[in-house]
């Protein structure tokens, strides 16, 4: 599996032509301590950079984008009754949705883990 980054804090874990989306421990920690987190429905088309999911925290909203096209095949519906699990595994168990990959050459603009935490530390 291999897992790419944007820099607007997504991330995606691919596996064939299926990735599983989420935001970054880096996003939770900014946001705070999340209260409503918004899933995309099952067989919404998502277009590269375009919004996918809403999280909220006590500080404030944010739009998650999709960091590739395709369209959403499953949803993690138990964010509804427990989004702290974003800020507890925001890569793992707190994953957004996931989608099938329209055109995996998009994925070749997103960054990975050596270069997102690159990127992470000029933001400091």
């Amino acid at each position: 599996m291999t897992v790419k980054f944007t820099k607007d804090h997504e991330w995606i874990a691919v596996s064939g032509t299926t990735g599983r989306v989420g935001i970054t421990v880096y996003a939770q920690s900014q946001l705070g301590d999340l209260v409503y987190v918004e899933v995309p429905a099952i067989g919404k088309a998502l277009t590269k950079g375009g919004e996918a999911a809403v999280v909220e925290s006590v500080k404030a909203a944010s739009e998650v984008y999709a960091p590739v096209s395709g369209k959403v095949t499953a949803a993690n519906d138990a964010l509804a009754d427990a989004p702290e699990t974003v800020n507890a595994d925001a890569e793992g168990e707190g994953w957004l949705y996931e989608m099938e990959i329209a055109d995996p050459a998009e994925l070749g603009d997103l960054m990975d883990r050596a270069g997102y935490d690159a990127y992470v530390e000029t933001l400091h």
